[in-house]
């Protein structure tokens, strides 16, 4: 019946669904048409591929005969997969939120009304009998279709009640008062109140990385002189390098911890994560005078992504599966036999008790990798030299990965998202050019030029693609995040044309998506297909804020090109920000950053000569933590230059380093030491254009 409909979509997700027995139907206008001619509710399912709990309820309801007529006599149902369709996601999960008082997540299970898909209720997974408070979905499928037929008129007096709250949440006036900078304080105050200090980390079980929060720690350590906020950055990125939720073996994290330990991951692996990771872990890398453990995590991440996530193309897959099997983390997890048999008695003596093998199982009888000893401490154990231990630690890993390999994956879902493909993109050049891996930036420019050859038509951003066939009108986060991966790998090598692509998306970005009235930027384009509702997001969530990033890359690209237009925009973003930005600053993070900008410019350092003159320079850059500092490496011969950067050259046979902050620069200077200086004085912004 569906298989017509789902086999050939471009998302994993509904394929995973197209011989279902439900009448699956994706997000079209047939669909929503079918359900305003037959007057049904739409029953819409929002999930993805690698989501465990999206696997359970589709087995035990959506694989379900009698389940599955019920759906299909009652109501229209509607597949959509929420990395496609974020602006649905977004929408409805919101929707939950306000409707279920509580947070949603996935699968999230939503009921609209036929006219104009407004929810009237929501949840996110049902059981198949009721259990633990729940009811079951058979029982909620009869009531929601009853309180349809008998309960209209409360249902459009919610629904309109619903619209009302959703402009409510979005609407961004600004206020009188002035941007200023006590709340970046006040923001560090209220994380460290929540702040786990045994384990890292923010608040109890379950725990999400929240790189976003963690590099506006360490940033503001370093800006503040802020010891605590650095050791929270820093306590919470060496618990998580050696807790569970970090794969010990091939590399790359998890989505978070089920415990407040770090300990026991949902086990499925997202790119987005890992890119912000990437770049989080190099830049603390570099903040903590070189740790080796964090250069360990981003070689870790890299040879991960490089060996199992990137395709031959060089665009990189949405992510990994939490199951294989049939089971959550089967692909993961041993018992000590199977690791003894793999290795021999040297290599099983240091690695069970640095992972834990001689302790009590800790994932459903079997024993999932945790770091419980550091290598100093089964050095003392085991009377070994630390580097003897270091040594049978990588070959007692080698042998395990290759006997992991020999197991059944978990399924990879292929798709290719503009916006985590960016988010990588930037974590790899970040991290290739601080740990001078031109491997990495080779791996990153390979997917950037994927993404400007299959999902950029030369006028038009797609936000996904798969075989090679691009899709989808681009949101705000793939315009934000793909201009901030151009602007990080010219950091590492200079094109023009990346220059010049930066500065066509932007300018479209801020056309097509910015709100004209209150500032700031909408979630999708003013020619985007008409939804219920037009969000425009300044929070983060576990992908960075769309508004936030936007602020930060027209605040760069304005100071590199003297685009005026472009800090005009962005700083009318911050100041309709500002309100909700003091009213709960650490939901606003990176925001923070777009704020700092606006305050005190960022420093952005140009440097022209010949490529030959440029290796100590980026030697001395790479060196020094300079949070928020851009440092463009412009050769002398570059042609098409922007007059800004244009009337920057080399004098005579030596490289020659512009340092500025906003319309103030410094005098031009030519040796790479004179990066340690501060800039000429004190630079505030006094106006408001």
């Amino acid at each position: 019946m569906t298989a017509h409909r789902l086999r050939n979509a471009t998302s994993p997700y509904l394929q995973q669904h197209a011989d279902n027995p439900v009448d699956w139907w994706p997000w079209c206008d047939e669909a929503l048409e079918l359900a305003r001619h037959e007057d049904k509710p739409i029953l819409l399912s929002i999930g993805y591929s690698a989501c465990h709990w999206c696997h359970v309820m589709a087995h035990e309801s959506f694989e379900d005969p009698a389940t599955a007529g019920l759906m299909n006599d009652l109501f229209v149902n509607i597949k959509v997969d929420r990395e496609e369709r974020p602006d649905l996601d977004r929408i409805y999960q919101t929707a939950h939120q306000l409707l279920a008082r509580r947070a949603g997540g996935w699968p999230l299970t939503v009921f609209l009304t036929p006219d104009d898909h407004t929810a009237f209720f929501a949840g996110t997974y049902f059981p198949p009998q009721p259990r633990h408070g729940l009811p079951s979905f058979r029982d909620v499928l009869r009531q929601i279709e009853q309180a349809y037929r008998d309960q209209r008129d409360a249902i459009t007096k919610q629904n309109t009640s619903l619209r009302e709250a959703l402009r409510q949440l979005d609407a961004t006036p600004a206020g009188d008062d002035e941007p200023e900078p006590s709340v970046i304080d006040a923001t560090a105050n209220q994380l460290a109140g929540q702040f786990d200090d045994v384990h890292g980390g923010f608040g109890g079980a379950p725990k999400f990385p929240h790189p976003g929060t963690l590099r506006f720690l360490l940033r503001h350590a370093h800006r503040r002189s802020d010891d605590a906020a650095g050791r929270m950055a820093l306590l919470t990125l060496e618990k998580m390098a050696n807790g569970g939720i970090h794969d010990h073996l091939a590399g790359g994290f998890c989505r978070y911890s089920v415990d407040e330990h770090w300990m026991i991951p949902h086990f499925e692996k997202m790119l987005y994560d890992n890119g912000q990771l990437l770049a989080l872990y190099a830049e603390a890398w570099q903040a903590s005078d070189q740790r080796p453990l964090f250069r360990h995590v981003c070689e870790r991440i890299a040879a991960w992504l490089m060996d199992e996530m990137q395709t031959t193309q060089g665009a990189y897959c949405a992510s990994l599966d939490a199951d294989s099997e049939g089971e959550e983390g089967r692909y993961y997890v041993w018992t000590p036999d199977e690791v003894r048999d793999r290795l021999d008695e040297d290599e099983y003596r240091v690695f069970a008790p640095r992972f834990g093998l001689d302790r009590a199982p800790n994932f459903e009888g079997r024993w999932h990798l945790h770091v419980f000893q550091e290598t100093p401490q089964v050095a003392e154990a085991t009377g070994l030299a630390a580097r003897d231990v270091r040594r049978l630690l990588l070959s007692a890993r080698n042998k395990l990965l290759a006997a992991r390999r020999e197991r059944v994956p978990p399924a990879r879902d292929d798709k290719i998202l503009t916006s985590w493909n960016a988010l990588m993109i930037k974590g790899m050049a970040r991290a290739g050019r601080l740990l001078q891996r031109e491997d990495w930036v080779d791996s990153a420019s390979g997917a950037l030029d994927f993404l400007v050859t299959t999902h950029f038509d030369g006028e038009r951003l797609y936000a996904t693609s798969r075989d090679g066939e691009a899709g989808l009108n681009a949101y705000l986060d793939d315009y934000a995040y793909l201009i901030d991966a151009l602007l990080e790998l010219m950091q590492t090598r200079w094109r023009g044309e990346h220059l010049a692509l930066a500065m066509r998306l932007a300018r479209h970005l801020v056309r097509r998506f910015e709100d004209r009235e209150q500032g700031g930027f909408f979630f999708t384009s003013d020619d985007h297909e008409a939804l219920m509702h037009r969000p425009k997001p300044l929070s983060d969530d576990a992908l960075p804020s769309g508004n936030a990033v936007t602020v930060e890359v027209l605040q760069t690209l304005a100071v590199l090109t003297g685009d005026s237009e472009l800090q005009s925009a962005a700083d009318r973003a911050v100041r309709a920000a500002w309100p909700a930005i003091q009213r709960a600053g650490y939901a606003h993070v990176g925001l923070l950053e777009g704020l700092q900008g606006y305050l005190e410019p960022a420093e952005l350092l140009v440097i022209r000569g010949t490529p030959d003159d440029f290796a100590p320079w980026y030697e001395a850059l790479r060196q020094r933590y300079a949070p928020g500092r851009t440092a463009f490496l412009v050769p002398s011969g570059a042609p098409d230059l922007p007059d800004a950067l244009a009337a920057k050259s080399a004098r005579g046979r030596e490289a020659v380093a512009y340092r500025c902050r906003g319309n103030h620069c410094e005098p031009p200077f030519s040796d790479p030491a004179g990066l340690s200086g501060e800039i000429i004085g004190s630079v505030r912004r006094s106006d408001s254009p």
